[in-house]
Order: structure tokens, then sequence, then C-alpha cells
């Protein structure tokens, strides 16, 4: 009788540690490396706690994250601004992601290897830019603030070259994709680079940059879930966690200006 007690207590023990695995939610989020992935894998230990087990799945370029999110092969992503969502939801149907926290701001930035500051910057100089449409009207709109061009709607975040009404120094333009624009620094006289790349490489956005945007920008970075998701349990956990006390300061400490949290 009493192995018969000991044994059903064991089997008892089984089925609990059973329901508590299959009780325990996964979210399975996409993010670029820096400092996206950083700032999910410092969140994952409280979440676990709260029964929710985080993947992170690392990407290099702009496109599959916001894609793979669209084909519901992920439930989310953690590395576009609101103007770059706009921009993906015009070139692909049927998208289903939307914005359900801000997390920070990441000033964009210009570098240079020959020149200290912009007034510097000579005439016919090449210019690199990101050629997604969001990342390059906000390329020209920093490029306008330092009176290097006039636009004709200066406010225009989507703004093109086609937009450019004056040009004094005849600055020449090279779109690139913007995970390569760190690689080509020494080949242009400037290039506009996104913060998350440019730490990647090892530049300081603060100290390192020719230039750079101010933390009042309509850039903050987003958790993107999908429109059948956006209310989970679990993405109200995530987004708790990523608004939290704890991750605005993990921010401040690590990156020291170079991002900057946005709520």
């Amino acid at each position: 009788m009493k192995k018969q007690i000991q044994r059903l207590a064991v089997l008892s023990a089984g089925s609990v540690l059973m329901a508590s695995a299959v009780a325990a939610e996964t979210l399975t989020i996409a993010a670029t490396p820096v400092p996206h992935a950083e700032i999910l894998e410092f969140v994952k230990p409280q979440l676990a706690k709260e029964g929710i087990e985080l993947k992170v799945k690392v990407f290099t370029d702009y496109v599959q994250p916001a894609v793979q999110v669209n084909e519901k092969h992920l439930d989310g992503n953690f590395f576009l601004h609101q103007p770059y969502l706009n921009e993906f939801k015009k070139s692909h149907k049927n998208d289903i992601e939307v914005p359900v926290a801000k997390v920070h701001v990441e000033p964009f930035a210009a570098y240079s290897v020959k020149y200290k500051k912009a007034a510097d910057i000579p005439a016919g100089a090449t210019i690199a830019i990101p050629n997604d449409p969001s990342n390059s009207g906000r390329a020209l709109l920093l490029l306008a603030k330092q009176g290097l061009l006039k636009l004709k709607d200066p406010t225009n975040i989507s703004a093109t070259r086609k937009d450019i009404i004056e040009n004094p120094k005849n600055l020449k333009f090279k779109e690139l994709e913007a995970a390569t624009l760190p690689r080509v620094l020494n080949q242009v006289d400037v290039a506009l680079i996104n913060t998350n790349y440019a730490i990647e490489a090892k530049l300081n956005p603060v100290k390192d940059s020719l230039f750079i945007e101010d933390a009042n920008s309509p850039y903050a970075n987003l958790l993107v879930a999908r429109e059948d998701n956006k209310n989970s349990p679990a993405f109200k956990k995530l987004i708790a966690a990523l608004n939290s006390p704890e991750v605005k300061r993990f921010i401040e400490e690590k990156y020291k200006g170079a991002v900057v949290p946005a709520f």
C-alpha cells in the first residue's frame, strides 16, 4: 500500500511538471543584433519567471524580420520604427503587423574618416545613405538640418532625392543597404548610418559622429506584434518588461547616450 501511495505521488508530481511545461508560453521575436537582441536577452530571465520562454531570432537586415512576422513564421519583431513600418506596409499586401510598444530611440548620425565637422565637407563630396525609403528620407532630413541641402518640405520624413531643391555643394549620393554602410565608410566622404549598425562596427554615435539627431525624434524603435496575438498575455508581459525601470536603467548604463529610452 505504501509503495502504491509513493507511486501515485511520483505520478502526480510528474503530471504537475508536465502541466507546467504545457502552461509555459513561447514567444519568438525577430531582432537585429544591437541593441535590440541585447535588450531582449536582458529581459529573458524575468519573463522566464513569469512563465514566458522568450526566443530571440537574430537577423542582420531590415527586410526579413518584417517579412517573417508578416508571413506568421514568427510572433513579432523588435527592430523597426513607425516610418519604416509604414513603408513596409505599402509594399507588402496582407500586412498584419501592429506596433504595441515604444522602447528606445537610436539617434541617427553621420560619420566620416576624413572630416571633423559638417562645414569641412567639400563640394562634390560623396555621401552614402541607406537605400530603404524611410531611412533614406531620414538621412536627407538630417543633412538638411545641417544646411548641406534644402528640401521642398523639411518635415517630410519620406523625402527622396527628387525633393532636394537646393544642393549648393553639389553632393553626390550613394544609396546602399543599411547594414553595409559601416564597411564603405573609408570609400566615401560621409556615411549616414543607423545606430544599431554603427554600434556593431564599434562606432560610438555620441563620440565618433560628424553630426547626430537629437533625441526628439519620430523614429522610436517599436515592439511589433501580429494583429492576432497583440493582446495575448505573453505579449502584455513582454511589453511590461521592455518598458520597465530596469530596462530604462540598462539602456542608459550600457549605451551611454547612443541609445535613448523612449518610455
